[in-house]
């Protein structure tokens, strides 16, 4: 049986891990928690917390289930006593790939992330429902193997798919990688502009078009290009589509944004801002 020390057990996201890893009977979960909202969302659960230091002492593995700007801290306090051969895991590649990780070549490192389910899935019922996955619904996720052996890899993707359960695809990646998907293209880009087109439905009902009307409208036409421009569907937008999405574009966006966004040192500006809670400087 598999020790895991789970930081950050009673919170938003380590809640849903908690529920995936407490009775799965290939781990031994022990959770960490210092808050008091946290440790009563573990008293729900009829857990009780684990000092940190016992918890190291017995922990094969470490997750780090904490905001993006307490993982770096967290990690130097808790690597130097963490047993050798251990593996540490993080949610996100914000803190990892902002060099926020203390070295030590003794343990291994492992970052995951869920995909979430799809746009496009096969849900029914109730699972329809959990937009973030990990309880009913199905989804992809994504490993990398930061440091340490291909058995470090194989211990964290096992781990990966019991606490983000019930997995489908499981895609193995850089650390490097991680970042460009996230945050680059899915909250820079992705976020950024589904966040404007909430925008755009706000403004429609602010000029005097029904807010039902407006949003019942909108999601049916937010549907229909996504199938098309990700081939879920054969017919292609009609000529007076493309004309006017052209000129949202030029109206939109920058001629250069993929650079301005995707290079090296724009992703690595993005994951740095995240770890220390400031936007980055004009240009990155």
């Amino acid at each position: 049986m598999t020790t895991i020390a789970l930081f950050g057990s009673g919170g938003k996201m380590g809640c849903r891990l908690t529920d995936n890893l407490k009775n799965d009977p290939a781990y031994r979960l022990l959770g960490v928690e210092v808050s008091e909202a946290g440790i009563a969302n573990l008293a729900e659960r009829g857990l009780v917390p684990t000092p940190q230091e016992v918890a190291l002492a017995k922990a094969d593995v470490v997750i780090l289930a904490l905001p993006d700007q307490a993982v770096g801290r967290v990690a130097h306090e808790i690597v130097p006593r963490m047993r050798t051969g251990a593996l540490l895991m993080t949610l996100d590649p914000a803190a990892p790939h902002a060099g926020e990780l203390p070295v030590r070549e003794d343990i291994g490192c492992f970052v995951t992330h869920p995909c979430h389910p799809p746009v496009f899935g096969d849900e029914v019922g109730d699972a329809r429902g959990d937009f973030f996955g990990g309880v009913l619904a199905k989804q992809h996720i994504v490993c990398a193997l930061m440091q340490g052996p291909e058995s470090d890899y194989s211990r964290g993707e096992a781990v990966a798919r019991a606490m983000y359960a019930p997995v489908m695809n499981v895609h193995r990646i850089t650390v490097e990688q991680m970042a460009i998907l996230e945050p680059a293209m899915a909250e820079t880009v992705a976020a950024c502009c589904i966040t404007v087109i909430r925008e755009a439905m706000d403004e429609a009902v602010a000029r005097g078009v029904p807010e039902a009307a407006a949003r019942d409208f909108l999601l049916g036409h937010v549907n229909i290009p996504l199938a098309i421009v990700f081939g879920e569907v054969s017919s292609p937008f009609s000529d007076g589509a493309k004309l006017i999405i052209e000129h949202g574009r030029q109206m939109l966006f920058r001629p250069d944004w993929r650079e301005r966004i995707f290079s090296p040192e724009s992703v690595k500006a993005q994951v740095t801002a995240i770890v220390r809670g400031t936007p980055p400087a004009p240009g990155q």
